[in-house]
This record gives structure tokens, sequence and C-alpha cells, in this order.
């Protein structure tokens, strides 16, 4: 590892009309280092790499690259330096396909079906499988950020910024990328890390800089600090503790029956025979890679697609298959979608107007007309209620960090007295603190003995709140296990389909009852 730096930070400032997003940060970035950035949701670590890629302009501050004063100006000058990014947030065009995605991305003209088949083999060599030629709309959020790193591994870049890489990637495919990193990292490419996960920052990185309310609060080497001391370095505090309280379970309150569903369109995945019950007051996770079938499989559980046979899920002992989203929900089915902006929120709206695409029904609609003062209060008590920073019930949900918006939006679901709550990637992006408080407040629902079904493709969030795991491969489910009798070993085999699916779904039924 060099010692002459690559990239160069001092007092760099940012503000906005409500808030000072980087307050006169300083950082170094030497070739060949691994370098984690850390901080609490709103922190300003995405705002500092978006400086350093061009795509934010700073207030004040100087910029050095090899030595060199610089303004990056752009993200094309960014990509000129050799610099990458890979955004929490995709910047991707949902109606190209993903070789389309790619090639506007890097410089000069390509060939589609020469980069295509490039896009095939780097994305296999590093074992983040992608279809060239596959629509991004159609992409899961897990596979979207496949997309986002092989491009930047295209670019062959000198510095790397990774921010949330491993947000929504199975266990096999963070092992993979890890030793994709170590690898750049020997040949002398730089990376900033972001990640909330704290054992991959352990594993991982070399040096953490540590942000605090846009602040620079330190520098420590990750590999000699606890988890816990990180975490209490980032917020300030002692790191909050999820505890579980004993549940009664109760009745089935959602069931799947022999649940079959084909895949819409040429890259669709077919569901076949799904068959599984989730009862009051216990949390059901299911895991699995992306693009296995969980977003075939919440359309279908919610509503937003309606299915050929009305008996094959089930609410609270009546036949649903048929019924739209908006029937479900009048009968106390709510939804946290994986993908918050755009499918969670509406991004230029208020959060006072976000609460009523989904809350109308909580007296916030009175013959036919929006009560603005029911909306405004309701956003208000969802927000100090589930420590949702912001600038109040009029913050458009775009201006939110990833965290933030997060938590108002489980909060708005919560809020509704749900019956039944299907929750898809609840703490992606998620900071630690607040990755505690929407996994308490989820395990205080099942206590009150609502049914909690969640998808997710964090191992370890699934093993600390769920009471039974199964996954999901190739549209089938494995057999469920209670979270006491399986580990990650066999649920991580499981996640490459190495279950049998001879008598799967009867296996599914009697273990799940």
């Amino acid at each position: 590892m060099s010692s002459q730096a690559l990239l160069s930070l001092q007092g760099v400032r940012k503000s906005y009309p409500s808030v000072v997003a980087v307050d006169d940060v300083s950082l170094t970035v030497v070739p060949g280092e691994i370098h984690a950035v850390l901080g609490e949701n709103g922190a300003g670590k995405s705002t500092l790499m978006k400086i350093i890629y061009g795509a934010v302009k700073p207030d004040s501050g100087h910029m050095a690259w090899n030595g060199e004063p610089v303004e990056i100006d752009s993200p094309a000058m960014a990509r000129r330096l050799g610099i990458a990014m890979v955004f929490q947030h995709f910047a991707l065009f949902d109606s190209a396909s993903v070789v389309e995605n790619m090639a506007l991305a890097l410089p000069g003209v390509f060939d589609l079906n020469g980069l295509a088949a490039r896009i095939t083999e780097v994305s296999g060599r590093y074992g983040l499988p992608l279809q060239p030629w596959r629509p991004v709309h159609e992409l899961s959020v897990g596979e979207r950020q496949r997309v986002e790193i092989v491009r930047c591994l295209l670019q062959s870049p000198k510095l790397l910024i990774m921010d949330e890489p491993t947000s929504v990637l199975a266990p096999q495919a963070v092992d993979q990328l890890f030793d994709t990193l170590r690898v750049l990292s020997a040949e002398g490419t730089a990376i900033l890390y972001i990640s909330h996960k704290l054992d991959e920052i352990r594993r991982l990185c070399h040096r953490a800089t540590i942000l605090r309310g846009g602040r620079l609060i330190g520098e420590v080497d990750p590999r000699q600090e606890s988890e816990r001391r990180l975490a209490e370095l980032m917020i300030g505090r002692d790191f909050p503790e999820t505890r579980r309280s004993a549940t009664a379970v109760g009745d089935v309150a959602l069931e799947l029956m022999g649940l079959s569903v084909p895949g819409d369109g040429p890259f669709g995945t077919t569901l076949e025979g799904i068959s599984l019950r989730v009862h009051r007051g216990e949390i059901v996770g299911i895991a699995g890679i992306s693009g296995n079938g969980q977003a075939e499989l919440l359309a279908a559980i919610t509503g937003e697609s309606t299915v050929p046979d009305a008996q094959s899920v089930w609410l609270s002992g009546t036949p649903v298959g048929r019924m739209g989203a908006a029937r479900r929900r009048r009968m106390g089915l709510v939804n946290v979608p994986e993908e918050r902006l755009g499918r969670g929120a509406v991004p230029p709206m208020s959060l006072s107007d976000n609460a009523l695409l989904t809350g109308h029904s909580q007296s916030m609609v009175s013959r036919g007309l929006v009560d603005s003062d029911e909306t405004r209060a309701f956003a208000a008590k969802c927000i100090s209620g589930f420590d949702v920073r912001c600038g109040g019930p009029g913050a458009l949900a775009q201006s939110l960090s990833g965290g933030n918006l997060q938590k108002f939006i489980v909060g708005r679901e919560i809020m509704q007295k749900p019956q039944v709550m299907v929750v898809a990637q609840p703490t992606w992006g998620v900071d630690v603190a607040a990755s505690a408080l929407i996994r308490q407040q989820l395990m205080d629902l099942a206590a009150k003995g609502v049914a909690i079904l969640v998808i997710s493709e964090d191992l370890g969030e699934i093993l600390e709140i769920c009471d039974k795991v199964t996954v999901i491969a190739g549209g089938r489910l494995s057999p469920v296990r209670e979270v006491e009798q399986t580990n990650a070993q066999e649920i991580g085999r499981w996640m490459a389909g190495l279950f049998s699916n001879e008598g799967s779904s009867e296996a599914t039924m009697g273990q799940a009852a």
C-alpha cells in the first residue's frame, strides 16, 4: 500500500437551506487501501462521496488528486480521472436494458453485442450474474445493485466508491465481492467503502473515518475495534439492543396454499406450488438471493398482482387471491416494499401526502375530502414516534436520507394497526441505530399479536428477529425451520437451491403449522 495520497480533501463544507450536510471534513485515501466512511443516516457520508464524484459541488474546501489541486465539476470528469461510484440509490434508466445502461456510463462507442458478452463474462467471474438484455424495470433491488457494481468494475477505476454495496446481496455474493475488492486493492485500486454492516467493515477495511452530524469525529483501525465500539462512535451514545417479548402464537392469519404464478415476461420467475402459514404473534422470514421470485411472491401476497386461484392466498380464513391490494388492505394487510423511493414513497411529495397514500383510512378522508390537519398530524406522530429526522410533515420524501425515509414508511404502516404485515428488506441501507429501532418495532408488533412476514437478504437480520425461516430459490420454497433449529450454513445451501423439491410443500405446511 502506497503512502502517497491518491485523494485528499481539506476543510470540505456543503450546506442546504435546512441543514449543513458536511461541515469542515478532511480525508485522505492512498492507493490500495480499503477505507471505510462510517456514520448514522444523515451523517453526511453520501454527500461527501457525491462531492468526490462530482455530483455535488462543495461550498468550500480543497481537493487534490495525485498531489495536484483539482475541482471535480461533474461525474464525467470524475470518471476521466479514474473515479467510479456505486450509488445506494441506483442511477439507472428503468426503460433501458442492462447493457444499454452500461453503455451510457462507459466512454466511447460500443457494439452492444460485444459489450453484452463482456458483461456476462465479468459478472460471472465476480459472482454477480446479470442478463444483459433484461430491462432494468424488471430487476429486483438486489439485481440492480449488481448492475451498479459490475458497471463500475468494467471501468477499471483507480478509486472505487461503494455506497452500501452489499445491502441486498446474499452472503455468498458478499464473500465473492470481498474477494474481488481485495484483489483490486492488491492491484493498487483505492476503495472508499460505506456500509452500516459493521462486521463487514471489520473484515474488509484498513481504516475508518467516522462522521457524526456532518462533522469529522475521528479515524480508527476498524480491525482493532469491536462492532459495539464502532456503533457507539457513530451514534455518540450507548448502542440500543433489541429484545423480544414472550408471545403467545395465535391462529393462522396469512396462508399460501400451493401458490403457482407464471413468470412475467421472458425474464420473470415462475412460482411453483408455494405453501406457507404465518400465525398471529410470530415473525416468519423468507431468505434468498435476489431475483429468485421474491418480487412475484410479494405481488401475489399484497394483491398488486391477482392470481387465478382465489384459494391459493388466504387472509384470516378468507380466500383473497383474486382481490386487489385495496381490498386486502381493508382486511388488515399492510406492506413495506423493498424499493422505498418510487414504490414505498413518491419522492417529490411531502411526508404528509405520502402518509395519505396508504393511511387514508386513518381519519384522513371524510366524505371524499382530504382533512389536511389530520394528514399532517398523522405524519407528525409518525415522525416523532419513529425518530424520523427531517424538516417536519412538509419535508419532501426525496430530501430524507435512506434510513430516515425507511423509518417513516415502516412507521406509517405500523400506525395503521395491521393484522398482517409483509415487509421486504426492512433495514436495507439503514444505520445500526435505525436498524435496531425498526427491528424492535417489528418484534413489538408481533408481541401484540400481528402476523409478520419478512423477506430479506440480510441473513443476520432474519436470524435475529424471526421465529421461523424458509428460503426462496428458483420460485420454490424450502422447508420451514424454527430459527433455533437451523444455522447460516444450512440456509446458505438452501439459497443455492440445494434442498429437496419432493414433498416440499407438505413439509413446509407441516413445519409452519
